[in-house]
């Protein structure tokens, strides 16, 4: 790959890590120069990068102002979980219709590494959280991966992005009362034996529940931060 390429690529891939990790804060202005001194990465590389993430919508340009990391906000946030729901509604029965004996193996070692994994300890231990990450999003992926449409499965990649941004707040703070967190394993075991069971109706009822369940600790932490002004 020639090296520009391998450096936009580089430059996009990193951006786009913190900005889903939280490394970036929602809001946080992005001046080339910085995240020239920041990452080492040339000034177009740079430059592309945020284009792309521009149209993915995790940045915003502003005319004379530059980029800035999206901000989280409440409206957002809700309008993103109502079509999360939806759509992993669509993607989830499709999938238990297709899905075979692989796709049930694969549904089972992932429940099974999400449920080994650690939880974070304090809201600044954001490796511990980004591997929890990973785990998680291995394990809804997984539930419907064989739902045989290329497109749902881009469109759900899509949002499952961007509720991380949101879902992290909960999980970095699952301590506070607020974030409502009771047993998060149950939560998905519950989903992944109504899932091999192919019990379609309560699989899909069990996930916008726990979807909800998310979306309404996410909205109660988001609403205390951003009236402190520490959002996130």
């Amino acid at each position: 790959m020639p090296e520009i390429a391998l450096n936009l690529t580089s430059a996009y891939e990193r951006l786009r890590h913190e900005i889903l990790q939280g490394d970036l804060q929602s809001g946080e202005r992005l001046r080339v120069a910085d995240l020239h001194a920041r990452y080492g990465f040339g000034l177009t590389p740079i430059r592309e990068a945020l284009m792309r993430l521009t149209s993915e919508g995790l940045v915003v340009t502003e005319a004379n102002r530059g980029a800035r990391v999206r901000a989280v906000t409440l409206e957002e946030l809700h309008d993103l979980m109502q079509t999360r729901r939806e759509i992993e509604a669509l993607c989830l029965r499709a999938s238990m219709a297709n899905g075979g004996a692989e796709w049930e193996a694969q549904v089972l070692s992932t429940m099974h590494l999400l449920a080994r994994a650690d939880l974070p300890q304090s809201p600044g231990d954001s490796a511990t959280a980004a591997i929890w990450e990973r785990k998680h999003r291995d394990f809804h992926h997984a539930l419907i991966s064989a739902c045989g449409s290329p497109w749902l499965l881009r469109i759900w990649d899509d949002l499952a992005d961007h509720s991380e941004r949101y879902r992290k707040l909960r999980l970095l703070n699952y301590r506070a009362l607020s974030a409502d967190v009771r047993d998060l394993n149950a939560d998905h075991r519950a989903i992944m034996d109504a899932v091999i069971n192919r019990d379609a109706d309560r699989a899909v009822r069990l996930m916008d529940l726990h979807l909800h369940n998310t979306e309404s600790a996410v909205a109660r932490l988001l609403h205390d931060q951003l009236t402190t002004g520490d959002a996130r």
